[in-house]
């Protein structure tokens, strides 16, 4: 009991100073936006006391408020809702109830949550989950992959990818009833990022490299190489997730080491032999100028931290792969957001894909920040998260 209203005092006297703090002024419907970043700042702080006092870790404070907004799988007249498991790893299926007379579209949903938060399960995906079979006739797969610091690099990837090779085989995708000719892949934020390898592995597996038609990425998260690029300056203090929080559970997919992070908040985690790697997301070469405004370019100091060579790992930033690696990726969707930290990795990886032959759809909302398409349900109701929603399913109907 003591621990509870210790909780709720703390919460209560950050969400009053949390209150006043300034948004972007061309945010639409500012107050429930400054409600929403109010109520995230205020869990955020919270649980860096609890952490500092040793009662909590942040990320399980998050973790357990994000968990009130999971649903369980109810069908309706429409959709049918099941939960399973592919290859050992917990998966949620919705299959359209109406007949077809030809075979169905599949999307693949890879959940975001910076690594450490999230279901496929969250109350917004459900939503999204369910038009997306009422307005395409697709079954829709969501992977609900193991979270960190509990399961670090690479495993929550592994079980993105062991559950898609597993979707893809030609028995699953007959039993379903899936055109193996009408298949995308899709995640948002640490999702995307897993969207992204996912894609770039199954591109050269001959059993499977024909058999994802398109790909999306929503706000994705895309690099760990250089954490001082503009939107990360000037979005560091900014919407629903700043620099700290993305910095900081990076860091814990990777590693409990604290000496990561330290190094991380100050940009000098690579190690020694990876200049080379800094070409491929040089923003200032990279970035549409527009988004490189009055920034200088400075690369990050290299060498101060030798212990973790998987930095150099595409597999963990996968806008670090080469051309050739690159190249005869699918038709690719990616939306990026004005005030969001990762805003620029979503620019530059657009620049890249064009750069090799990839056609690239891009919607950059200007006005629009991280984390929006999770905004669609209650209290909470933005126009945005609805926009974003239906640019997403809209831009799929077309295109599968």
């Amino acid at each position: 009991m003591a621990y509870k209203a210790l909780c709720l005092g703390l919460m209560c006297s950050l969400f009053v100073y949390q209150i006043y703090t300034p948004i972007p002024e061309d945010i639409e419907e500012p107050w429930k936006v400054t409600m929403l970043n109010v109520l995230v700042r205020t869990t955020e702080l919270t649980g860096t006391l609890l952490e500092k006092i040793g009662l909590m870790k942040s990320e399980e404070l998050f973790s357990r408020a994000a968990q009130a907004y999971f649903t369980k799988p109810i069908s309706d007249e429409n959709v049918t809702v099941i939960d399973t498991a592919f290859n050992g790893i917990p998966v949620r299926l919705y299959l359209p109830k109406k007949k077809s007379e030809r075979k169905r579209p599949a999307v693949i949903f890879i959940h975001g949550g910076a690594f450490v938060l999230g279901s496929c399960k969250h109350m917004a995906y459900d939503i999204v989950h369910r038009q997306m079979v009422n307005q395409l006739g697709a079954v829709v797969l969501g992977v609900d992959y193991r979270l960190a610091p509990e399961y670090q690099y690479p495993i929550p990837l592994e079980d993105s990818i062991s559950v898609t090779r597993f979707f893809l085989q030609d028995k699953i995708l007959a039993k379903y009833e899936v055109d193996p000719t009408r298949i995308c892949i899709s995640g948002d934020s640490s999702g995307g990022m897993f969207t992204a390898i996912v894609t770039q592995v199954l591109k050269d597996d001959p059993e499977f490299k024909n058999k994802i038609k398109a790909q999306v990425l929503i706000y994705p998260s895309l690099q760990s190489v250089d954490l001082s690029m503009p939107s990360y300056q000037e979005n560091e203090y900014g919407l629903i997730l700043t620099k700290e929080m993305a910095v900081k559970y990076a860091c814990l997919y990777i590693t409990n080491d604290e000496a990561l992070l330290q190094a991380a908040r100050k940009n000098q985690h690579m190690p020694q032999g990876s200049r080379h790697l800094f070409k491929f997301v040089n923003w200032s070469t990279l970035l549409p100028e527009k988004y490189r405004k009055n920034h200088v370019y400075k690369e990050p100091v290299l060498g101060k931290l030798n212990s973790f060579p998987g930095l150099l790992d595409t597999r963990l930033s996968p806008l670090i792969a080469n051309d050739s690696q690159l190249q005869n990726l699918p038709l690719t969707y990616i939306i990026t957001c004005g005030h969001d930290v990762l805003r620029d990795d979503g620019l530059i990886y657009v620049t890249r894909l064009r750069s090799v032959g990839v056609k690239v759809v891009h919607e950059h909302m200007e006005n629009a920040f991280h984390g929006a398409l999770s905004f669609i349900t209650p209290p909470f109701y933005l126009h945005l998260g609805f926009k974003m929603k239906d640019m997403y399913i809209n831009w799929l109907e077309k295109n599968l």
